[in-house]
């Protein structure tokens, strides 16, 4: 993986964990790639209760990467309905901070491409 995409990996890794903390969510561990080959993303839950989210990032672009590691914070924390929702738009505002450009509103979260994890 490119230097400067890894280090703009654990930037956001690092912003979604604070914020993740602060609002009382579990935080997962981020890691890349996923090992199932074939998938973008992979999420597993550890007997101690710890969560790892694998996402790929090489070829992808960065906003679905930012789709998939918030979605993993969501399900990671079995988050549903208003919950799910309000928690999308705190990590989307979260990384649009860093990413401004990337976005065109103060929550514009891309709809198509947040979508199941595979577990």
């Amino acid at each position: 993986m490119p230097e400067a995409l890894s280090l703009r990996f654990a930037e956001t890794v690092r912003r979604i964990a604070g914020v993740g903390r602060r609002a009382g969510w579990v935080v997962p561990s981020f890691r890349s790639p996923p090992g199932v080959a074939g998938v973008s993303r992979t999420l597993r839950r550890r007997p101690d209760g710890s969560v790892v989210v694998a996402v790929a990032l090489r070829d992808r672009p960065w906003t679905t990467v930012l789709a998939d590691m918030i979605e993993g914070v969501v399900v990671a924390n079995r988050l549903g309905g208003v919950e799910a929702e309000r928690c999308r738009a705190l990590l989307w505002r979260t990384v649009a901070e860093d990413h401004p450009s990337t976005f065109v509103g103060p929550t514009a979260a891309p709809a198509a491409v947040a979508g199941p994890i595979a577990a």
